[in-house]
């Protein structure tokens, strides 16, 4: 029986989501707790994409196949009997075994949080300590850029043999949160390694003033990734929710 899993993380202290050998990931805690449901045989934890060291997930989606009889509400149970308290499964459902988790996705949210206030040690590992003022309404106008379908090639990183760097992003926009947090959201049918990132170092470089909201629709009509290029740090940003057609939850 085919099973997707919801499932949140921290992650601080993993590797990234992908298997690593001798390496702490979230698809390897995930896929040792599975296996001892399913009687100790290998059991393949398939997720809706990767996600990098340091990177946290409010809403990650994964199917996973057990051979033993078992009910949905039983794999909660028992998947999180058995993971780390920086991994829970908060919703699991039934599906055909036609569903793949990452070639049915539609639509992925990310966000990506900036504190321009004080440095807050509290928060080091959650929110990308910038602790200066941003302008906020240069990079909100620089943001636009990337709504569309463009060829995001520019912003991503080690890409030369990357074929298709086309991608669809409906929406992008930057909310102040409490008093000294900026939020990014990007909302769009796929995102390549490195992008949020990536385009979200572009925005801090153009509300620090080091570079003019225009050169942002420069740099992605160029399609290469130049001198320009920076990768914002990865604790700041969040897979928020991942959206599918064919499976009874919604996941926003």
């Amino acid at each position: 029986m085919r099973y997707v899993i919801k499932f949140s993380y921290d992650g601080s202290n993993f590797f990234g989501f992908q298997c690593q050998k001798g390496l702490r990931t979230v698809q390897g805690v995930l896929e040792s707790a599975a296996e001892k449901i399913n009687n100790g045989k290998k059991t393949n934890v398939v997720a809706s994409g990767r996600t990098d060291k340091g990177v946290h997930a409010l809403c990650q989606i994964a199917h996973v196949d057990f051979d033993v009889a078992i009910t949905p509400y039983q794999v909660k149970r028992a998947m999180n009997s058995n993971l780390p308290e920086d991994v829970h499964v908060f919703e699991v459902i039934e599906v055909n075994h036609d569903f793949h988790a990452r070639f049915c996705v539609i639509e992925k949210v990310y966000q990506y949080r900036i504190n321009v206030g004080e440095y807050n040690p509290l928060r080091r590992n959650y929110c990308y300590q910038h602790n200066y003022p941003l302008n906020i309404e240069a990079m909100r106008d620089a943001i636009k850029y990337f709504v569309g379908t463009h060829d995001f090639r520019a912003f991503v990183t080690e890409n030369k043999e990357k074929r298709d760097c086309v991608r669809t992003i409906t929406e992008a926009k930057i909310e102040e949160h409490q008093e000294d947090e900026i939020v990014l959201t990007f909302r769009g049918n796929g995102f390549l390694r490195y992008q949020v990132r990536n385009m979200v170092g572009i925005l801090i470089k153009v509300g620090t003033g080091k570079i003019k909201k225009e050169v942002v629709k420069e740099i992605l009509e160029s399609k290469t990734r130049g001198k320009n290029g920076v990768t914002a740090r990865a604790e700041g940003l969040y897979l928020v929710s991942v959206e599918y057609e064919d499976i009874s939850f919604r996941t926003s």
